[in-house]
């Protein structure tokens, strides 16, 4: 039975000073939700005895059925520490890679975070991303080493064996957290470093040189995790017990003769207690002694596990219950189940539940001590100065430090999700508990229907014959409608202030800038709704219709809720598409844009089984895009509709959900649509059979070659240009990849002013335009940001030879869509550009006025390249020259159209023929794996790879275990079905992670044929064997509808049968 009341919690959400917020993060099948269920169970709403079996807080029929956790889930719990009550709002966050856009959003509504790690698996690659997650949102962690039963039961260690390993463990998550502080204080360190160097040239003394290091200076003690500061807790999820160094400094001090202070700073460490001089003294490794932790904690608890449940001694067990102060029931007692008794006896002697609900409370932030660096972090992205921000938003930032909920405060709440719930599970359309007049009245009714009944049978049945067809169809349509009922509601945390039922507020999207809307004075319409909003409009007015306490699978109604706590809010399904901002003043900035692990890499086309139900699939679809946040729903130029997924494990969950809850309609669904990108590469140097090409004669015939410059002309011959296409070094490419946001920034401002330049007329009307906080300008922090990516550039073309040597000046634009790894080179004499350069006017040139036309035809070339249609990547086309002779004769441009859009046509044309002429070649999207696989069927691991074109880049033996886990790459294309093919062939014993990697070329030209003496001797004149490359571009083509080169009849000869011979 529950121990608190709604109302409890209730009362317990007015003090902020005692709320906790807190999340579960850790690898997939590390103990998270079987952790959930005990502290769950310490509030009375599952049973003890079912935590980790029910899993609580799945409640998805896949969730339960996979075993796995796929969405993040709140509930609210009550404790008690030192007379003082706690509201612990606890979200359970799923730990498969496929969902880590979950774990996103429940980071950003915590305060703390408690890490769960599985000692004998130790770090995995999702726990050092759910760490790096944590870090980024400045959330305080506390760490669970979990599955410490595994040591005693499976593993088999002896006490001081188990003690190295966990130190080991320990070692290993600090490395994580130290690289990130370290990183993060580097960064730092280069803003400041700027700074001093401007200090210093105003000095007369520059002989002096500053050695040394942020490092040195920066605080991490309170950094590590480590048991002597209790934020580490030592576990068995599955048995219902864990501890700190604390737990049993409190059991053994007096036992001891020691105080509790000392105890606890000695109990984790190389000490040992001196049993002639009753100290403790350090060394306990060079004197070949037991340290304190194995001879007071592990001992004792080896000596449970062996008796109970190693050596089956039932009879032992009452004297331990009495040595430990316990009682056992007379049905545990009797228990045939040795694991139950162990369970029993465990969660009363050290309770899990009671152990890190402490250590949550009195180590991990409230709302209250919210840091300055976190909320400036919340208000501005960070390509976004926030001094740029106005006096009026500034301001706010005080009342997101105070976390107050005064009726002055203005009202900040941040919605991190919309999730999906059953309308009739909703408190107000619970059945309620009848009162006994209520029945009696139902009853008296029920009495009257009968006699009713008996006499007018003969009428009833004659009416349901001759009942319509069409009666029958209203009917039906009625019950699919009843099944559609679904609801949203918001998961959100309030900041600032006090929210009621019915208080309307302002819904800003994530793309609300407060700059302009205060400037400008713009009327905000409170009658739109999402749908209606123009693409410069992000703010609509919505009413809060209902509020609620999250309590895991269930809902309770509350009338009001205030700052600090974690709530769901009802009635924005119509306001709110993924996330959002609630607050009442508009001065109130977007949250700065969550930061996800995964890129939605998987692709299908979906349709529906019956085609009149499009409908239906349209609306589900847009269900699906709101409840889920890594979820992406296209619609293609071609009229399909594709779904853009993590992985199979969430493309399968999609689907199930369209199926069974948004569209409940059959659907068809393609093969996996998998993206390619296109290159070209410096011409090779060896040919396909590793023999150097200068050495041997080559057949022209098979060989391409052509002017590596292509001269092109608009339709009018009023423009000449010429483009010559190169690839990219890779070190630009992955700045060029980096620097995505700041480039998309500068086009975009560029943009703005070419706008102003060609049209004077509209510098009246823009007169309040603010652009990244100031007038017509980039902000300072943005100037700087340009400055630190012209230096990178800079320094990496250094390296590269002349070629590169003026790149900065050079560049031109960026695609595809104004931020991509391609770049348009000016190389022209007589044409300056200014994309880097943005200060500088160019209006006299007459070639100034098509400038946005020729960097169109450069954004569409390379959107769409020419080997099949997919995105270019690595190129760079340089402009040699660009003429341009403008007659004003009328007939020619009635004939060939605006010279604009010649100008687009002819660039992008221009470029494909650039890029044809070089060497082409393909990217695949590469995933890296993490698979855990046990020693005897590691071979059968690296067929399965070898089969799909995989490799293996790293494998180490994991410490204490016959296990490995291998680091592995493997094609996109290749990967479907990959985790069930590896468990069918490995008996369940290898499991993969896969996570998107990067691009890589495939090494082989689509059109390749032997050309060389060493081809012909290998592959003779007519190559028949399997190109990978021809083999994806052909897929890809085929299912756009392009051309292919595939041939259904090979030799068209006249068919002879057997039985004649004409």
């Amino acid at each position: 039975m529950r121990l608190v009341d709604s109302k409890k919690l209730l009362e317990l959400q007015n003090n902020p000073s005692n709320i906790r917020n807190i999340c579960i993060v850790a690898h997939v099948d590390h103990g998270k939700t079987t952790l959930a269920d005990s502290l769950i169970s310490s509030n009375g709403i599952i049973s003890q005895r079912m935590s980790g079996k029910l899993r609580y807080m799945d409640s998805r029929p896949d969730e339960q059925q996979r075993g796995i956790t796929m969405k993040s889930s709140s509930i609210s719990l009550y404790h008690a520490m030192n007379q003082e009550e706690y509201l612990v709002n606890l979200i359970d966050s799923p730990g498969h890679i496929d969902f880590s856009s979950e774990v996103s959003t429940a980071v950003r509504l915590c305060d703390g975070a408690i890490v769960v790690v599985d000692v004998v698996e130790g770090v995995c690659p999702q726990t050092r991303l759910v760490l790096k997650q944590a870090y980024s949102e400045n959330i305080r962690p506390v760490l669970v080493l979990n599955k410490i039963d595994r040591l005693i039961v499976e593993m088999q260690l002896t006490p001081l064996d188990a003690y190295v390993h966990l130190t080991q463990v320990l070692e290993q998550v600090n490395a994580v957290v130290g690289e990130l502080f370290t990183t993060e204080v580097f960064e730092n360190e280069e803003a400041s470093m700027e700074k001093k160097e401007k200090e210093a040239l105003n000095k007369e003394d520059n002989n002096f040189y500053d050695w040394t290091s942020a490092l040195e200076e920066a605080d991490d003690s309170h950094l590590y995790f480590s048991p002597d500061q209790g934020n580490v807790v030592f576990a068995s999820a599955v048995d219902g017990w864990g501890f700190t160094t604390l737990t049993f400094a409190k059991l053994f001090s007096d036992k001891l003769g020691v105080k509790e202070e000392i105890l606890k700073k000695v109990l984790w460490g190389d000490f040992y207690l001196n049993t002639k001089t009753k100290r403790f003294m350090k060394g306990a490794q060079e004197k070949a002694k037991k340290p304190l932790f194995v001879q007071v904690i592990l001992d004792n608890l080896w000596n449970v596990y062996e008796t109970v449940v190693m050596r089956h001694e039932k009879d032992k067990v009452p004297v331990i219950c009495e040595k430990l102060g316990i009682k056992l029931t007379a049905r545990d007692l009797r228990h045939t189940d040795s694991r139950v008794q162990l369970q029993s006896l465990m969660v009363q002697w050290l309770p899990l539940s009671h152990t890190i609900l402490n250590m949550v409370c009195e180590k991990l932030p409230s709302p209250k001590e919210i840091l300055p660096e976190k909320v400036e972090r919340l208000m501005c992205s960070r390509i976004r100065d926030f001094d740029s921000f106005n006096i009026e938003t500034q301001k706010l930032k005080e009342d997101f430090l105070a976390c107050d909920s005064n009726e002055n405060r203005p009202i900040i709440i941040f919605i991190s999700k919309m999730f999906s719930f059953d309308k009739s599970a909703l408190p107000e359309n619970r059945p309620k508990a009848l009162t006994s007049e209520e029945m009696a009245l139902r009853r008296e009714k029920a009495r009257q229907l009968r006699e009713e009944l008996k006499q007018n049978n003969a009428n009833i049945n004659r009416q349901s014959e001759e009942k319509s067809p069409h009666e029958e169809q209203e009917k039906s349509a009625e019950d699919e409608n009843e099944k559609e009922k679904v609801t949203f509601i918001a998961f959100a945390r309030i900041f600032s202030g006090k929210v009621k039922k019915g208080d309307r507020v302002y819904v800003l999207g994530p793309k609300h800038d407060p700059s302009k809307i205060l400037n400008c004075n713009i009327k905000i319409d409170t009658n739109k709704k999402l749908k209606d909003l123009q693409s410069d409009e992000h703010i609509t007015c919505a009413e809060i219709k209902s509020l609620y306490i999250l309590m895991g699978r269930e809902l309770e109604d509350i009338d009001e809720a205030v700052a600090g706590n974690i709530i769901g809010i009802g009635g924005l399904e119509e306001h709110v598409l993924k996330t959002a901002t609630l607050s009442s003043t508009v001065a109130c900035p977007a949250f700065s844009e969550m930061q996800y692990s995964v890129v939605p890499i998987l692709r299908v086309a979906i349709e529906p089984t019956n085609p009149s139900q499009l409908p239906q699939l349209v609306k589900g679809l847009k269900l699906l895009n709101q409840s889920d946040s890594c979820v992406q729903v296209l619609l293609q130029e071609t009229g399909e509709h594709v779904l853009v997924t993590a992985g199979e494990v969430h493309l399968e969950r999609c689907l199930e959900d369209l199926r069974t809850n948004y569209a409940n309609i059959p659907i068809t669904v393609s093969e996996p649509i998998v993206p390619f990108r296109e290159t070209i590469v410096e011409p090779p140097k060896m040919d396909m059979a590793n023999e150097e090409i200068a050495s041997q004669n080559v057949d022209k015939s098979n060989t391409k070659l052509e002017d590596p410059i292509i001269t092109i002309y608009t339709n009018n011959k009023q423009s000449k240009i010429k483009i010559r296409a190169k690839p990219i070094p890779i070190e630009i490419t992955k700045l060029l990849d980096r620097s995505a946001d700041l480039l998309k920034a500068i086009s975009q401002h560029i943009k703005t002013l070419q706008t102003l330049s060609m049209n004077d007329k509209l510098d009246n009307k823009m007169e309040g335009l603010y652009l990244n906080g100031t007038k017509h300008k980039l902000s300072e922090r943005m100037l700087k940001l340009i400055e630190t990516f012209k230096e990178d550039l800079q320094s990496i073309c250094s390296k590269l030879g002349p070629d590169w040597k003026d790149l900065v000046n050079q560049i031109w634009s960026v695609g595809p869509r104004n931020c991509g790894p391609n770049m348009l080179l000016n190389h022209t004499a007589d044409y300056c550009t200014k994309y880097l350069h943005h200060e500088k006017e160019i209006r006299e040139d007459p070639r100034f006025e098509y400038e946005g036309s020729f960097v169109n035809g450069f954004q569409l070339a390379t959107l769409a390249g020419p080997l099949c249609d997919e995105p270019m990547m690595g190129v760079a086309f340089c402009i040699e020259e660009w003429t341009l002779e403008k007659s004003f004769s009328d007939d020619i441009s009635q004939t060939f159209g605006p010279l604009s859009g010649q100008i687009v046509s002819a660039v992008k044309e221009g470029c494909r023929k650039a890029f044809q002429v070089q060497p082409q070649r393909l990217m695949a999207a590469m995933y890296s794996c993490d698979i855990a696989v046990d020693q005897k069927v590691l071979g059968k691991l690296y067929a399965a790879l070898g089969r799909r074109g995989g490799r293996v880049v790293g494998s180490d033996l994991q410490s204490g275990s016959a296990s490995f886990r291998v680091q592995a790459l493997l094609p996109v294309a290749e990967s479907f079905k990959f985790a069930l093919e590896l468990r069918t062939h490995t008996s369940g014993l290898a499991a993969p992670q896969m996570l998107f990697s990067h691009w890589e070329v495939i090494d082989i030209d689509p059109f390749w044929r032997p050309c060389t003496e060493e081809e012909y001797l290998h592959w003779g004149e007519k190559y028949d064997g399997v190109n990978r490359a021809k083999a994806y571009m052909d897929s890809v083509r085929a299912r756009k509808g392009l051309a292919t080169d595939k041939q259904l009849v090979q030799h068209a000869e006249k068919q002879r049968t057997l039985s004649k011979n004409k």
